[in-house]
């Protein structure tokens, strides 16, 4: 494994504490989807159409860059159609740097917030009319 998917984050008499990128991006996407109005973590465009990952992927829709006690985060995210983007996207920066923050012990330094689709709700079934003659 190269170094620069594990960071040091503790040397001491008993060992040293390693974390993952991985851990890292896993923790920021949950972070993202816990924010209502957040569909799902997005895996990139695929034919000009943004491709939704599900809850096992959460990492893919995420890219984090880790220093020794500094991490920035890219968040490529699908939104529920009739929210308001600014304020979602200003919730999953502050969670997201809460839970990295709170979990991780890194200072989070920057969360940019991708909005790669919005989602719109399926169709309710029309109930057919019945009409009397």
């Amino acid at each position: 494994m190269e170094t620069k998917d594990i960071i040091e984050r503790h040397d001491s008499e008993l060992g040293s504490i390693r974390i993952a990128d991985e851990v890292v991006a896993i923790i920021a996407g949950l972070a993202a989807t816990e924010i209502k109005g957040v569909a799902g973590m997005s895996g990139g465009l695929a034919g000009g159409i943004a491709e939704m990952l599900g809850r096992k992927n959460l990492s893919k829709g995420v890219k984090v860059e880790v220093g020794e006690k500094e991490t920035a985060v890219d968040m490529f995210v699908i939104v529920e159609y009739g929210v308001r983007i600014p304020d979602v996207a200003i919730q999953i920066q502050e969670n997201v740097k809460r839970a990295i923050e709170s979990m991780t012990g890194l200072t989070v330094v920057e969360v940019n917030v991708h909005i790669q689709g919005v989602v719109f709700p399926s169709p309710e079934p029309k109930e057919e009319e019945h009409r009397v003659r």
